[in-house]
């Protein structure tokens, strides 16, 4: 068994995922552990484990610490095992091989803090996946995209992106990890609750000077939504609001221009779910607005703590915004690469 690598999967009310996407990842990690941190669920998903999966190895919660929370509990419990740390969602299939590829990167590239594979949607499983796809970034106001994924325009994967460059994030969804490194940074932010935490972790570990990376000889597919629905006003909420987070923690330089410039573009996109009839879509954008007036004082707390000067993750140094809806700029590959740095 190789003790240098753990496979931890977050559940909580996820039998339904643990029957039908854990038969794969145990069949094909069979010389890995895998643990299951249950975040206190009220379904008999611990007792299915139990009967049904033996070699599984339970990391039982007292109660539900959301997916940051519960991975930075679930984490400080085998701290020093092992040497990297596999984290992958409920809801993922696994492939043949789909391991070595990810741990021989991560062995010989010293500097590389964590990798993914191509993360592939289960439902169609010749496209990308919204959650990760070929790797991520974010452009100058912290808004996400990826290798495969710009806003909603999924890409097919023709091996278009079979090639390595550094990334700004890798996605949560699937993401290998040197162990040590999540530790010296305390891990996810836990009060980001779900969504975007991944990111947050990687651009912290960035602007310490590692990089990240997608390994396309290795690929998943992610059901994606399975704990929230795409269109969820929760999803929404927690989208917005943490992505303001990270952006005040992160940012480098002047950070009330830059926030409010963010907050603006997110007034627009506020109105543009009031004329799609999205109502709840756009009570969410306001909540996560006034959640951030009400959290200013912690999470500037936080980013003088992390003391941000300098900029030095990996990112695009341009406006997906206007890319996406201006230029007409819908995949990856017609983006300036001169902007990326």
């Amino acid at each position: 068994m190789d003790t240098s690598l753990a496979i931890v999967i977050l559940n909580f009310n996820g039998k339904h995922h643990l029957e039908t996407y854990l038969p794969s990842v145990l069949s094909y990690s069979k010389d890995t552990p895998v643990y299951i941190a249950d975040n206190a669920s009220t379904d008999d998903s611990v007792s299915f484990i139990q009967a049904q999966f033996p070699q599984v190895r339970l990391l039982q919660q007292n109660r539900n610490f959301g997916f940051a929370g519960g991975y930075n509990v679930a984490l400080e419990q085998i701290k020093g095992q092992f040497d990297y740390y596999l984290l992958l969602n409920s809801d993922v299939e696994v492939t043949e091989n789909w391991i070595e590829p990810l741990k021989q990167f991560m062995d010989t590239h010293e500097n590389t803090a964590g990798c993914q594979p191509k993360i592939r949607s289960y439902r169609n499983k010749q496209a990308f996946e919204h959650a990760g796809a070929a790797g991520g970034f974010v452009d100058l106001h912290y808004f996400p995209f990826c290798r495969g994924r710009i806003f909603d325009s999924l890409e097919n994967d023709e091996q278009q992106y079979d090639y390595d460059v550094p990334v700004t994030w890798t996605s949560g969804a699937a993401m290998l990890i040197r162990s040590n490194l999540f530790h010296q940074v305390k891990g996810f932010d836990s009060d980001f609750f779900a969504h975007m935490e991944e990111i947050d972790l990687c651009i912290r570990l960035g602007n310490l000077g590692f990089d990240f990376h997608c390994v396309p000889e290795s690929t998943v597919y992610h059901l994606g939504g399975g704990t929230l629905d795409y269109d969820s006003p929760k999803k929404v909420y927690l989208n917005f609001r943490n992505s303001l987070f990270m952006l005040m923690k992160n940012h480098a330089g002047l950070l009330f221009p830059s926030l409010f410039i963010r907050m603006c573009l997110d007034g627009i996109a506020g109105v543009k779910f009031l004329l799609s009839g999205k109502f709840q879509l756009t009570w969410m954008v306001f909540l996560a607005h006034m959640n951030l007036y009400a959290q200013f004082g912690r999470f500037y707390k936080k980013r003088r703590q992390i003391n941000t000067k300098a900029r030095k993750f990996y990112r695009y140094n341009g406006r997906i915004i206007w890319d996406y809806y201006f230029l007409k700029n819908k995949v990856y590959s017609a983006l300036n690469k001169r902007k990326f740095n």
